[in-house]
């Protein structure tokens, strides 16, 4: 009798402390588990092609980087894995990109259960929002809006593709790219790491791909926001600096890649003008946070190179699908910069100012963020045989989820992959949701000590 109220007590003090998790720790938790899930599924014989099983290793970063959207893999995906094998994947990425929250909430709702504070205090980190307001009606959108965009894209390349394949491939091919390009994940079945270099060229790929990418990249609550625009006329400060920055991003950097390759035989230099700008323009929205590429990542210049890393670093919009310190974090940390030098005490950007507590997040964000890459760099310049701008671009590439590499991925030690593997993961659940995750509680200190000048620059 007392082992029986001993084991009992055990467990119960067990399910307390999973209760007593914060949003952050249950959100990285999930995460966890579902990437371990599809590690199993990936190692099933059924999975795999004869003679291409998966070590454990290879499944976890598999696995990982399916569930973290990133699109970095060590094994072809196209010859590799089998139809089950490709399904795992697509609804790891589904579920990584929509979040584990996201598909809860849902199943919560059909079976008329209510959703409380807690769950939506997960779905709030899980989406990145302010304010705990309107969640449930929020994940409902996402998920409406999300499938009802993966099937236009899939309609629309099974469309294209029905050109070069058979109609059951196209539909399938449509059907998969479709959910990978919304999702920013990169993952592709076109087969030898060649990604869709084939269609650099190609105007109707390229626009599919990029409007999927840049749709599911700039953050549900953006889209939300020019959706109720149409009943209030007005769109909300995030909003308004997504797009302007959004579109700053992609101009800049695709004027500045066109320059760079123009003349490089080995990506834009044997095409038309045409297809150059086409080749340009997606090299500079893929970066982030999408993983595709239609040039050959071995032969880009190192201004190129540099050029794809920033982009990789910045990534998308909060809340979205995509990886990166975020755009909103980019923009305010440069107000910042810019308004201190102007010697202008507040940050005011279209007549509106931005709480201090938001310049101080983003500059943690950034920091934090080149804490963990300079870290995983450093241990990778010991387990790996590779020059420093390989390494560094891998670093960056998992850290912002994006999946782009210049060929060192299948290359990567054993303990290289479990590296970059956390490195996906960190970038994905966020790095400062990790942060809090493994953080203790502490009391607020009730003093203040006294200010005192100290001499900087």
């Amino acid at each position: 009798m007392r082992t029986f109220k001993f084991k009992n007590a055990s467990s119960l003090e067990k399910i307390q402390k999973i209760q007593s998790f914060n949003p952050a720790q249950i959100l990285a938790v999930g995460f966890f588990c579902l990437i371990f899930i599809g590690a199993i599924l990936l190692m099933l014989p059924i999975s795999t092609n004869a003679g291409h099983e998966l070590t454990f290793i290879d499944a976890i970063f598999e696995a990982t980087s399916a569930v973290c959207v990133t699109g970095l893999v060590v094994v072809d995906t196209g010859t590799t894995f089998t139809l089950f094998g490709q399904c795992v994947l697509l609804f790891l990425i589904q579920i990584g990109g929509l979040g584990f929250m996201t598909i809860g909430v849902v199943i919560a709702v059909v079976l008329g259960k209510n959703i409380g504070l807690k769950g939506r205090l997960i779905i709030q980190e899980s989406l990145n929002q302010l304010s705990l307001e309107g969640m449930v009606r929020l994940v409902k959108f996402i998920l409406i809006f999300t499938l009802l965009t993966e099937a236009i894209g899939a309609v629309l390349l099974s469309i294209r593709w029905s050109t070069d394949f058979s109609f059951p491939t196209s539909i399938y091919y449509g059907i998969f790219h479709s959910i990978s390009a919304f999702n920013n994940a990169g993952f592709d079945l076109m087969g030898n790491f060649t990604s869709i270099t084939a269609y650099a060229g190609d105007f109707s790929i390229v626009f599919i791909l990029t409007s999927l990418l840049l749709i599911g990249g700039i953050g549900y609550t953006v889209v939300l926001d020019l959706w109720v625009k149409k009943y209030n006329g007005r769109l909300s400060l995030h909003t308004k600096l997504v797009l302007y920055m959004t579109a700053i991003l992609i101009i800049v950097p695709t004027i500045i890649i066109l320059l760079l390759e123009y003349n490089n035989p080995g990506t834009l230099g044997s095409m038309s003008f045409k297809d150059k700008v086409l080749g340009a323009y997606f090299h500079a929205v893929v970066p982030r946070t999408a993983g595709f590429n239609s040039l050959d990542m071995a032969e880009l210049s190192l201004g190129t190179q540099f050029v794809s890393m920033v982009l990789m670093f910045i990534g998308g919009g909060s809340g979205g699908t995509a990886g990166g310190i975020k755009i909103t974090t980019f923009a305010i940390i440069l107000l910042a910069v810019w308004n201190l030098i102007r010697g202008n005490e507040d940050i005011n950007i279209f007549r509106r100012r931005i709480p201090k507590d938001l310049i101080y997040r983003a500059f943690a964000i950034t920091i934090y963020s080149i804490g963990i890459i300079a870290f995983i760099l450093f241990l990778l310049t010991i387990t790996e045989n590779a020059p420093l701008n390989v390494l560094l671009f891998e670093v960056i590439s998992a850290f912002g989820t994006v999946g782009m590499s210049l060929g060192l991925t299948p290359e990567l030690s054993p303990l290289g992959k479990i590296l970059v593997s956390l490195l996906m993961f960190i970038g994905r659940v966020g790095p400062l949701t990790i942060a809090f995750a493994l953080a203790r509680k502490h009391n607020k200190v009730p003093y203040k000590y006294v200010e005192e000048k100290i001499m900087i620059g």
